[in-house]
């Protein structure tokens, strides 16, 4: 059975006291690293870490951690590391959140340890990563992250891609978080308890950081939204943004649950009014 603190997302390798909101605040993605090997007992510690980060939908991921030389992997956007880690799971209701949900346990833990990674989606050789993680038919694998140490400098091609999709900026809390209604902006002196965990779903990665998420407060529950873009979603139904709505969903939960609150996660659409494409995706009762 795992040892619990190591199962929580940002227990790690920097002594005791290491706190998620430090966790979340200092992590950025790195797509530049240093040239050393992942060392084998952080390699260790983020695969049994990887086995245990279960998610509130319940369904199951099998996590790998890959060699680019010995799988013959490759991503346009990464330099100096040759390891990456990867999930696949069945296509079920909810796969999408569940995804974002455990992959971002995983990576803040392995931010915790000092591993620098970013999530990517489409800048790599999708074949050679599905023909290593052995994808079956009715599996997805819809992301994967290098793992490595980063660099003492980005690169000129990682510093243009952040400037680019200005990933080093966040919407404003009373742009995505509001109180009852998507008609009344919630403040953070309103959101009281709740703000902390609601300021760390602000500061969440996101594909091309588009930030699709919406959070609607109403008494003792934070119902989540999907702010759709284009683009994002396949021909299969099959919605990358949802990805995004589960990472910062883990965000919040995980944040409650540092500050000793607790929370159940329900499917009951709450009838409020929301703006063109903007789509209900689940609620948080919270327990404080």
């Amino acid at each position: 059975m795992p040892n619990e603190q190591e199962n929580r997302p940002f227990a790690g390798g920097e002594g005791p006291g290491l706190r998620l909101e430090e966790v979340i605040r200092r992590r950025r993605s790195v797509r530049s690293f240093d040239g050393s090997a992942l060392r084998p007992e952080d390699a260790e510690r983020i695969a049994k870490f990887a086995a245990a980060a279960d998610n509130p939908y319940g369904i199951p991921i099998e996590w790998r951690i890959l060699s680019a030389k010995r799988d013959g992997l490759s991503s346009p956007v990464i330099v100096g590391t040759d390891a990456y880690i990867a999930g696949k799971m069945a296509i079920l209701p909810h796969a999408e959140e569940a995804f974002g949900y455990s992959f971002e346990r995983i990576v803040l833990f392995a931010e915790s340890l000092g591993v620098g990674t970013t999530w990517i989606a489409g800048t790599m050789d999708r074949p050679a990563f599905e023909r290593a993680m052995e994808l079956g038919e009715g599996e997805r694998m819809p992301c994967v992250s290098p793992l490595g140490y980063p660099a003492a400098k980005m690169s000129l091609r990682e510093t243009m891609m952040r400037r680019g999709i200005r990933a080093d900026t966040r919407l404003d809390f009373s742009g995505i978080f509001f109180d009852g209604s998507f008609d009344r902006p919630l403040s953070g002196e309103r959101a009281g308890a709740l703000r902390l965990p609601l300021e760390m779903v602000r500061l969440a990665p996101s594909a091309v950081n588009k930030q699709p998420w919406r959070v609607v407060l109403e008494g003792d529950r934070a119902h989540f939204y999907e702010a759709k873009n284009k683009g994002f979603a396949g021909p299969d139904g099959w919605d990358l943004q949802k990805v995004d709505v589960g990472i910062a969903m883990c965000h919040f939960a995980c944040m409650l649950e540092e500050l000793g609150m607790t929370a159940e996660l329900v499917i009951s659409e709450p009838g409020i009014a929301t703006p063109r494409d903007t789509v209900y995706l689940a609620t948080y009762i919270v327990r404080t």
